[in-house]
C-alpha cells in the first residue's frame, strides 16, 4: 500500500510539472509567434507596394500592348505573377500565423485553468483530485489529437489538391507562351482564376478554424454572421434566435460553444444532404440567471440514439466532453424520421470573465 501511495504521488507530482512545462512552453512559442507575425506584416506591406507598382505598369503594357515587345511583355506578366504569387503566400501565412496565435491563447487559456484545477486538486491531497486532473489532461490531449485529425483532412481535400493542379497549369502555360501567345494568356488567367478562388477557400477554411469576430464582437454576433454564411453556401435554412443578455463570457468558453455550434449545424446538413427537400436547422442561445443554454435543431432524418453510442460519434463525444469538463450537461433527443435536437447547458459561473 505505500509503494502504490508513492506511486500515486509520483505521477500526481509528474502531472503538476508536465502542466507547468507545457503552460511555459505554449507562452513561449505564443511570444515567437507575436515576433513572427510583426515581422511578416512589414514584409507584407512592401510586397503590396510591390504588387500595386506592377500592376500599374501592366496597365500601361496593356494600352500599348502592340508595340511592346514580345520578350517585354512575358518579363512583365512573370514579375506580376511572381508578385501575385508572393503577396498570396504572405497573406496566407499572416493569417496562419494569427491562427497559430489565437489556438496557443485558447490553449494556454485551457492550461490555466487546468493549473487551477491541478492545484486545488493538490492542497486538497486527494485521490478524486489526482484521478480528475489526469482525466482532464487525457481529453486534451485526446481534443488536441481530434482537431488535428480534422485539420490535416481538410487540407489534404483542399488546398493541397489545388496546388497541385496550380503546378500542372503553370507548367502548361509556361510551354504555351512561345507556341501559342494568345492560348497562354487566356490561360494564364484561367489560372489567375482558380488561384484566387483558392485563395478566397483557403480564408474561409481559416475564417472557420478561427473567426476573427469571435474575439472582437463576441458569441452572439459570430453565431449570426456563421448562420448567414451557412445558409448561402450550403443551401440550408438556417434561423438564429437569441434570448437574455448577450454578454461575453471567458474567450475559452465563447471558442468552445462556437465550435459545438459549428460541429451540430455541419453533422444536421451533412447526415441530411440526400434529402429531397431544404433541411431546417435552429439555433437558439439563451442567457438565464445561472446557466447559458444552447439548442441546435433540425428537422432531418434522425437517427437510432443507439447507433451513437455504437459508433463513439466523436465529434458529439468531444462536444460533450468538453461542456462536462465545465461542469455542464449535454442532451441528445432524436429518432428515425423525427430530425435532432441537442441541447447545451453550462453553469455561467464557471465561464464568466
Amino acid at each position: 500500500m505505500e509503494i502504490q501511495a508513492a506511486n500515486e504521488k509520483n505521477a500526481w507530482e509528474s502531472f503538476i510539472d508536465f502542466i507547468a512545462s507545457e503552460l511555459e512552453e505554449a507562452r513561449r512559442a505564443r511570444d515567437e509567434v507575436a515576433e513572427m507575425i510583426e515581422r511578416s506584416q512589414v514584409e507584407l506591406t512592401r510586397l503590396t507596394q510591390r504588387n500595386a507598382n506592377i500592376n500599374a505598369h501592366l496597365q500601361q503594357l496593356h494600352a500599348q500592348f502592340d508595340a511592346v515587345p514580345r520578350s517585354d511583355i512575358r518579363t512583365v506578366y512573370d514579375s506580376a505573377l511572381d508578385a501575385q504569387r508572393r503577396l498570396l503566400v504572405m497573406r496566407s501565412q499572416v493569417e496562419k500565423l494569427q491562427s497559430d496565435q489565437a489556438h496557443l491563447e485558447k490553449y494556454i487559456q485551457l492550461l490555466e485553468k487546468v493549473q487551477g484545477f491541478v492545484g486545488e486538486g493538490a492542497s486538497a491531497g486527494g485521490r478524486q483530485g489526482r484521478d480528475g486532473g489526469m482525466a482532464m489532461l487525457e481529453k486534451l490531449i485526446d481534443a488536441q489529437e481530434a482537431e488535428r485529425q480534422k485539420l490535416s483532412r481538410q487540407m489534404h481535400d483542399g488546398p493541397a489538391q489545388d496546388l497541385s493542379n496550380f503546378i500542372v497549369q503553370a507548367e502548361i502555360v509556361a510551354r504555351l507562351f512561345d507556341l501559342d501567345p494568345l492560348k497562354a494568356r487566356e490561360e494564364l488567367e484561367n489560372l489567375k482564376n482558380a488561384a484566387m478562388a483558392t485563395f478566397q477557400k483557403v480564408r474561409l477554411f481559416i475564417a472557420g478554424l478561427r473567426p476573427m469576430m469571435l474575439d472582437d464582437l463576441g458569441l452572439f454576433i459570430t453565431v449570426q454572421r456563421y448562420g448567414e454564411t451557412f445558409s448561402s453556401e450550403t443551401g440550408a435554412e438556417v434561423n438564429v434566435i437569441t434570448r437574455g443578455a448577450q454578454q461575453r463570457f471567458a474567450p475559452f468558453a465563447e471558442v468552445m460553444i462556437f465550435r459545438a455550434i459549428q460541429e451540430l449545424m455541419n453533422n444536421a446538413y451533412r447526415h441530411n444532404q440526400d434529402a429531397l427537400r431544404k433541411i431546417n436547422i435552429e439555433v437558439f442561445l439563451e442567457v438565464g440567471d445561472q446557466f447559458i443554454r444552447v439548442v441546435v435543431r433540425d428537422d432531418g432524418k434522425g437517427f437510432d440514439p443507439r447507433q451513437l453510442q455504437e459508433s463513439g460519434g466523436l465529434g458529439l463525444r468531444l462536444i460533450r466532453e468538453r461542456v462536462e469538463m465545465l461542469g455542464g450537461s449535454v442532451d441528445i433527443d432524436t429518432a428515425p424520421g423525427q430530425g435532432c435536437r441537442v441541447t447545451l447547458q453550462i453553469p455561467l459561473n464557471n465561464i464568466t470573465l
